[in-house]
Formats: C-alpha cells, structure tokens, sequence
C-alpha cells in the first residue's frame, strides 16, 4: 500500500498470551521464515500469509515497519470490508475489553472513559494515502514454525477491523490487512520477543523482480558486509528513523542536508520533502539533458516519467542514463545509503521509465522522508531493535535464506521433506 506511515498513533497495549510448552528452551535459538510475495508494480504491495485462529487459517497481510498495529478484516459484522483473497476473521468470544489495561495503551495519550466494564475495546489508525480501519481489538493463537520445524502458537493480540478505506488508485484483489512490524509495543515483534518466541530483530528482502522474504529473528543477519546505523528516537517517536541525512546525486550534492529519514516497507514507494523531492527532480532532468531520452508527460502512472525512441522493456534499457542517489549520514561515520536506477525506476505498461521517489507534502509528510520499498529493492534491511540499530546489505532477494540443515541439496533444490515444506513454500516444487 502507498505510504503506510501513520500520522494518528493509536499505538498500543503490553502483552498477554501463551505459547507451546512444548518449545521451552528451543524459542529463542531459531528464526520464523516467511515468504514474501508481491511487488511495487503493478501490484503496489507485498504480503506475506499468516495463519491466525484454532484451526488457522490463512491471511495475506501487507508487511509494515512503519506502523504497530496488525490487523485483519473482520466479520464483527463487518460494515465496510473491501474484496480480499479470504473471507475475514471471525471473532469467537476474544475480545479485548474497554477496562483492560490494553484499551487505556491504544487510546494513549487520550484518556479512556468506559462506561462498562464488558465494553469492547475499540481502535481506529489512518495512513498517509488516506486509507484507515476502524475496529477492535482481540487475541487469537497465531500458528508459526521455526526454521528447525518446531512449531509454536503464541497468543497475539491484533486489531479485527470492520470499516476499511483503501486508496482510491489501489485496484483489488487487496490483501487481508496490515502486519505492524513498528517500533511499539503492539507489534507483533514486540510481542513474540516478550514471550520469548524469537528476538527482537525484524528484517526483509525484497526483489525487484518481485518477491522475497522476511523473517523474524537473528539467525539469518549476516557476520559482515553489513552497514550499521544506531536507530535514532529523538524525532520520530516509534518509527525506524536513523537521523538526518544529506541528498547526493551520483555522488555531487544536491545542497540539501537534514533529511529526516525513516525506514518504512509499508510504504510502496519513497518520499522525499518538497525541498528535495524538487532538487532530485532538477538535478535528474539537468543529467538527462542531450540524452535519448524524453519527458513523458501523457503518461500517469506516477507523477515524472521520461520516453525513449521505443519503449523500455525494463530497467536495464535505461539504467546507465540515470546516476545512483545517495543518502550519506555525516553524523554516523559517513554512512551511505545507496540507490541504484533499479531502486527508484520502474517501468510503466506503456515502457516509459518512471520516477518511484514522490513529493511527501503532498501526502502530508511535511518533513518526514520515507525510505519505502521501491528503494529497498534487492537489499537485506536489518531491524535489529535488541542492539538498537539498523542495517543494510547487498542481497539476491530471490534466493531464500539456508532455512535448515539438509532442507536444500547442493544445487539449492529442495528435498521431498514434509516437515520444511511449510517454510519453503514458493522456493519448493510442491
């Protein structure tokens, strides 16, 4: 979805629950492993299936460090649900009520006033495309398997939302909700790490062929070749920010510093402040000057696009007439953030080549600058919220990590095992 940062901050609730005696001792020794499927366009999102409820079922929920609330279209009855791959959750006498002290940390800072006890515990959270979810908060068993096979059924608590509004550009099929990966304590990070299911490190991979995965834990961070940034909290309460940076376009500066930046994989493409956002554009349109290459304006697909004598047929066509855009972080040892033509371009239906980094004033950022995920594009982004940092590596996106011992043959193939097949999912023949 465009730009899942949340302006409203409904942000929520410590955690009760339970998870398998039956994995005491093994729950934080190993990772959950999930396949990600999707891409920033056409499709504009990416998903991964979770499987919530006793039996579980499966959800396909867009994956978001930029906000904290999971949640799932739910049959409460529901009042405006859009079309989704499943039919929507249905609560069974789990409701999270008014006077839990849950309710009081979704409400924060606003004072909660319940007039019964039995009262159900409400929520509403709005993003920054104007999509929102009104509903209420439950618990349910969440069904995950640990690369090692174990299995585990945490009891995690999420929003069962019942009034949904998407962006109006978006086209279905949607997917079953939202999988908050934030900095709060309503993630359902946070919350497996408290019950000592896995710990507190979120990170994804994302192919700019489409696809990829994420997992939750630390034992697919790689020993080095990572870049390390501390996460900064003295600006933006409970997002991934890493400070301020300064814009370099192939490698000369844009005179823009102070970018505030955050990381936020809800968001489909990047965000830069109106400053910037109009001096990458110039600075762009001055290199491309005596190039084969054209403005596109009769096409709509984002706001700057560019035509070439023929059509593009992908972003190789048109790569080396576009410098690589950097983020450099002068107060973490020059630390850069590079993007490569393949991590801001996209190819259109009409094979123009089009600019995946848009102006954030006009959605309300003001200041903020969001890193989404056209920009995370064939890079394994680290949340490691244990040693409080970030990172960031090269990584093959379409190769799924070495998932466990013997899984894999020594051409990468997987072996007829059952006990992996749940993991490998799209990586294995069934």
């Amino acid at each position: 979805m465009h730009s899942r940062f949340i302006f409203i901050l409904p942000l929520f609730f410590l955690l009760t629950g339970w998870y398998s005696s039956a994995t005491s001792g093994h729950q934080s020794l190993s990772s959950i492993v999930f396949q990600v499927t999707g891409n920033v366009y056409p499709t504009g999102y990416y998903y991964v299936t979770v499987n919530v409820g006793n039996p579980p079922k499966p959800y396909w929920l867009d994956l978001d460090t930029g906000s904290d609330l999971t949640w799932l279209q739910c049959d409460a009855p529901c009042a405006k649900c859009f079309p989704a791959p499943h039919k929507p959750y249905k609560p069974n006498k789990n409701l999270v009520t008014c006077m839990d002290p849950l309710c009081a940390s979704v409400h924060w800072p606003e004072t909660l006033n319940c007039e019964s006890p039995k009262d159900q515990c409400d929520y509403e959270v709005q993003y920054a495309d104007h999509g929102s979810s009104l509903g209420l908060l439950v618990n349910d068993r969440f069904r995950l398997k640990y690369t090692n096979g174990t299995v585990v059924e945490p009891r995690l608590a999420f929003g069962c939302g019942y009034d949904q509004e998407v962006e109006a550009s978006m086209s279905p099929p949607y997917t079953d909700g939202v999988l908050g990966l934030g900095l709060g304590k309503a993630s359902i990070l946070r919350q497996l790490n408290e019950l000592g299911v896995t710990k507190n490190v979120v990170a994804h991979c994302l192919s700019a062929q489409g696809d990829g995965h994420l997992f939750f834990g630390d034992e697919f961070v790689p020993s080095s070749g990572v870049t390390w940034i501390p996460m900064s909290t003295t600006k933006i309460e409970k997002h991934y920010y890493l400070g301020a940076a300064e814009l370099l376009v192939g490698g000369k500066t844009s005179g823009i510093k102070g970018l505030l930046i955050v990381f936020d994989s809800g968001s489909t493409y990047t965000y830069f402040s109106a400053k910037a956002y109009n001096a990458l554009v110039s600075l762009l349109m001055n290199d491309l000057k005596g190039k084969q290459i054209y403005d596109a304006n009769e096409d709509k697909t984002l706001p700057v696009c560019w035509k070439g004598s023929k059509p593009f047929k992908s972003i190789q066509d048109v790569k080396n007439l576009f410098n690589p855009i950097t983020l450099s972080f002068a107060k973490s040892k020059n630390v850069r953030f590079q993007m490569d033509p393949e991590a801001y371009l996209v190819i259109s239906k009409y094979g123009n080549a089009c600019l995946g980094i848009l102006n954030g004033s006009e959605v309300g950022l003001e200041s903020v600058n969001l890193i989404g995920d056209i920009s995370f594009h064939d890079k394994l982004i680290i949340y490691d919220n244990d040693k409080q940092r970030i990172g960031w590596a090269p990584a093959n996106c379409s190769k799924l990590p070495n998932v466990n011992d013997g899984a894999l043959d020594r051409r990468g193939r997987c072996k007829p095992d059952e006990s992996n097949m749940d993991i490998l999912q799209a990586y294995c023949a069934a």
